[in-house]
């Protein structure tokens, strides 16, 4: 190995330990306890371990590593008992050494994008003591049975799902495994955007609960300020800015699945998508600043994961997957289009996903067909949600929403003249 290579690896030890070292002073300086470890301290276990890591790949033995780590785990927990005696002071501190020195072995084996990562994930999970103990008491027993059911369909039900096609044309869409992983793809972004919500209370302002309510459900979030603003009319342009807020979230869902799905199919949605945002964007920003509003409202948002949704889900992606592959085999590109027009007033997630499957090189869809499918599919929805907020809402917040509707759907469709004009 290059000098200049180990002398690498064994400061990256040492920024590792300065890190997690860092945030151990600032937390004991402002908790005013006694400190088992300080930055010093840590710097050093992350040289140590290094230092551990390089003896034993110089005697060819594991021992000599071995034995570091036994003797620094004995100070430990030696140290541990101590203070324990004195003050009753937790593990958090001594399990975070530990990992610093194997965070600092690891550096040296050449691991040492891990490495980091082990560093910035403890820093961060030490950071953040008082944000998670508020979150776990937060956490209902519903909220428990939710996450063991979406561990379920995730790690038991996924994996023994058979991974291929079954029957001819068009049933040869409908794979097991793959509409089920869209199943937990779909649900795993929705609990996330939930989980964001209870960690950073959602009542700091109707903007930010439109930006995380967004990720949940645009529509829940439409719909439940179109009935607020029947009883708070001063909030109008408030519940404006959050509605367009979550729309415009859900634009960057679409992009976001797309690129991980079928980066191919994004240059075919793209610059629709990001026409429409842009615009949503800047008349959220005049809004706000029109609006000036320091009223607390949330939306009423229950644990999003539930099985009988999750599979209803499913069902309604495989339904749509085979009406597509169906509606292109039998009536070409124009059936697609009205199978999205129809799967759009509901969702957007299915038709997305079934449309970024079918055109992929296994699927065989032209990227151009799929593209206009999926815009097809989001102008009907963000119609739908419209009509919603017009059928639903207060005078004042249709008056608030109505230019941003018509500044967004014009954006759009420019977008998609320009986009699918013939390069000369």
């Amino acid at each position: 190995m290059a000098e200049a290579d180990l002398f690498y690896r064994f400061g990256v030890a040492v920024v590792i330990g300065l890190l997690v070292g860092l945030e151990r002073e600032r937390s004991a300086g402002s908790a005013r306890t006694e400190l088992l470890a300080g930055i010093r301290t840590f710097s050093l276990l992350g040289l140590a371990g290094c230092a551990a890591a390089l003896a034993a790949d110089q005697l060819d033995s594991p021992w000599p590593f071995a034995a570091v780590l036994l003797v620094f785990g004995l100070m430990i927990t030696a140290a541990y008992v101590v203070l324990a005696q004195r003050t009753g002071v937790g593990l958090t501190t001594e399990v975070s050494a530990l990992v610093t020195v194997l965070a600092g072995a690891f550096c040296y084996w050449g691991y040492i994008t891990l490495a980091v990562a082990m560093g910035v994930a403890v820093t961060l999970l030490l950071s953040l003591k008082l944000e998670m103990h508020r979150f776990a008491q937060q956490i209902s027993q519903e909220d428990v049975y939710a996450t063991l059911k979406f561990a379920v369909i995730t790690a038991i039900v996924l994996p023994l799902l058979p991974n291929r096609s079954f029957g001819p044309p068009p049933f040869d869409v409908l794979n097991p495994y793959r509409i089920w992983l869209m199943v937990v793809f779909i649900s795993g972004i929705s609990f996330l955007g939930y989980v964001l919500i209870k960690v950073v209370d959602a009542r700091r302002g109707i903007g930010f609960t439109g930006l995380l309510g967004g990720l949940v459900s645009s529509t829940a979030v439409t719909l439940s300020f179109a009935e607020r603003s029947r009883q708070h009319y001063g909030l109008a342009g408030a519940f404006a800015l959050a509605i367009l807020i979550a729309w415009t979230v859900m634009f960057v869902r679409v992009v976001t699945w797309v690129f991980a799905l079928n980066r191919a199919l994004l240059a075919e949605v793209w610059l629709p998508l990001a026409a429409a945002s842009a615009v949503a964007l800047l008349y959220a920003a005049y809004l706000y600043y029109a609006q000036r509003t320091q009223q607390q409202e949330d939306v009423s948002l229950v644990n999003p994961f539930s099985l009988g949704p999750a599979f209803k889900f499913g069902l309604l992606y495989a339904f749509i997957l085979l009406i597509s592959r169906t509606a292109e085999l039998y009536f070409g590109d124009y059936g697609l289009y009205f199978s999205s027009l129809v799967a759009g007033l509901a969702d957007v997630d299915a038709i997305t996903l079934t449309m970024a499957e079918l055109s992929s090189p296994a699927g065989g869809l032209a990227l151009p067909v799929a593209g206009r499918a999926i815009l097809i599919a989001i102008l009907s929805n963000t119609l739908v949600k419209a009509g919603i907020v017009f059928a639903t809402g207060s005078k004042p917040l249709r008056l608030a929403l109505l230019p941003g509707v018509l500044l967004i759907v014009t954006a759009g469709v420019i977008a998609v003249w320009i986009g699918w004009q013939p390069v000369p």
